[in-house]
């Protein structure tokens, strides 16, 4: 149990009652073990992120209508089990998810389902593009190859693509990069060194949480609510009390949750980073599946709310293939510059042939086969909605506008017994806890649709058994998997 004082945001007492909601168990006379259990719940479920200071117990006491006694026992349980820690003249704050150990990461099989990875196949039509640049390969033979900023069409098509979205953009704004992961890890090393803290949502992309790390960086996670989405007072109280370097951000289909901010939304958090002057990276990865509508018809980049803060990092893994390994970063071209300086201590620039790939891809008639792959993925979607409905009933999630994955709840906490169980049925999966800055997340579990319509109902079929197996079971050690 750590002694050190904590890095995030403190919760209210009143904020804290909403949250628990109803926490006595109906006829139960355990009021502290009860109570505990609640704010277990909600630790593991990542809507008290490590790191939140939790009300005195004295305002607690009050606002929940019970006995210091009773807040006293309650506290001492958490402390017990390793989720709470307190020091006096500090109070208290939750410093853990409970006690698990860690054990070899599940490596892939011949004919296992992969609902781990949320990425798709390749986009119909990518030969065609392939042999486009063939053709356009032999302009660039006569020069050395390097083209650390990125091929210069290219550039210019994913420039057009941000002016039509709302956000005016020109070439020498984009750099292209080695994939999205690539492209967060170079804003990362500009932005942020060892002990600097980095402002994450909670659940967030499992890869930006180790990129983080690497850097000895510390992630301060602010809960993400599955059904109303990103908690703004959160963040602003956050950025004024943790101080980030920067933050990370994806606000488009959000990975793991699906979620959206709307245009207010992005008008409110725009002006808060720039009232703050926090830089903000925006993973926008996942935004050309819309499902709802033309994305040129969506809410604007948030860099059209907040100006030369915010970097914002887009890729072709999820809307064309993962296999092109190509992203780009849109920023300011002074911000664009510091990148380019300190960009060849990692790479020298991606590869040509890729680029000329993507370039041609990206023209205007190529938008019509990627309209097509949202139609698919929305009814692929709408598979394994039912595919859940039928197979695991009583799960329950929201209905995501885009993206990739069904972000579930489960009826108790399961999602790390239920991914090692799913391994011996066949089927792949990521269990929550990855997604979390601490772990956690139990009560949930993300299913990617990116799969074929019979492997998902099949891969479904085996969750179910994989479900059967440890309701009720004791919990075992945590599980990682590679996560996209």
């Amino acid at each position: 149990m750590t002694s050190s004082v904590p890095l995030g945001s403190r919760v209210s007492g009143q904020r804290l009652a909403v949250l628990l909601g109803e926490w006595r168990r109906r006829g139960s006379r355990q009021g502290a073990a009860d109570l505990a259990a609640a704010v277990e719940l909600h630790v593991l479920d990542g809507q008290l992120p490590i790191g939140t200071r939790l009300p005195a117990e004295r305002e607690l006491a009050d606002t929940l209508g019970v006995s210091r006694t009773l807040i006293g026992a309650a506290l001492d349980r958490l402390r017990e089990d390793g989720l709470v820690a307190s020091r006096r003249g500090a109070g208290s704050w939750i410093s853990g998810a409970g006690r698990r150990a860690h054990e070899p990461v599940l490596r892939e099989r011949d004919g296992v389902l992969d609902l781990a990875r949320a990425a798709p196949p390749a986009l119909p039509g990518l030969m065609t593009a392939v042999d486009a640049a063939r053709r356009d390969l032999v302009d660039h033979l006569g020069g050395n190859g390097y083209l650390t900023g990125g091929l210069p069409r290219l550039r210019e098509r994913i420039a057009e693509r941000y002016t039509a979205r709302g956000l005016p953009t020109t070439p020498d704004q984009v750099m292209v990069t080695s994939g999205a992961y690539s492209a967060f890890v170079l804003c990362l090393r500009m932005l942020a060194g060892p002990g600097d803290r980095v402002l994450v949502e909670q659940p967030t992309y499992p890869n930006a949480i180790d990129a983080v790390r690497a850097t000895h960086a510390l992630p301060v996670p602010v809960a993400l609510d599955p059904v109303h989405g990103w908690d703004l007072p959160g963040i602003e109280a956050a950025v004024r009390q943790a101080s980030p370097r920067f933050g990370y951000l994806v606000v488009d289909f959000q990975n793991p949750t699906g979620l959206r901010l709307d245009a207010a939304g992005r008008e409110r958090l725009g002006s808060l980073l720039a009232r703050s002057r926090t830089p903000v990276v925006v993973d926008e990865s996942l935004v050309e599946l819309d499902y709802e509508g033309d994305p040129l018809d969506a809410p604007p980049p948030l860099a059209a709310f907040s100006g030369d803060l915010v970097l914002t990092v887009g890729s072709a893994a999820k809307s064309h293939w993962g296999g092109l390994r190509l992203g780009w970063i849109r920023a300011s071209a002074d911000l664009l510059d510091r990148l380019l300086s300190s960009r060849y201590a990692v790479d020298l620039g991606a590869p040509v042939f890729d680029q000329l790939v993507l370039a041609s891809l990206l023209e205007p008639e190529g938008y019509a086969a990627l309209a097509q792959r949202r139609v698919e993925f929305r009814g692929q979607r709408d598979v394994l909605i039912d595919a859940v409905r039928t197979y695991c009933p009583e799960w329950t999630f929201e209905v995501p506008p885009g993206g990739l994955s069904l972000w579930c709840r489960l009826p108790e906490p399961m999602s790390t017994r239920l991914a090692v169980s799913a391994a011996s049925h066949g089927v792949q999966l990521a269990p929550a806890s990855r997604f979390g800055v601490h772990g956690g997340l139990e009560r949930w579990l993300r299913v990617p649709f990116g799969l074929p319509r019979e492997q998902l109902l099949e891969a479904m079929r085996r969750v179910s058994l994989a479900v059967a197996s440890v309701r009720g079971c004791a919990d075992v050690p945590a599980v990682n998997v590679p996560v996209t």
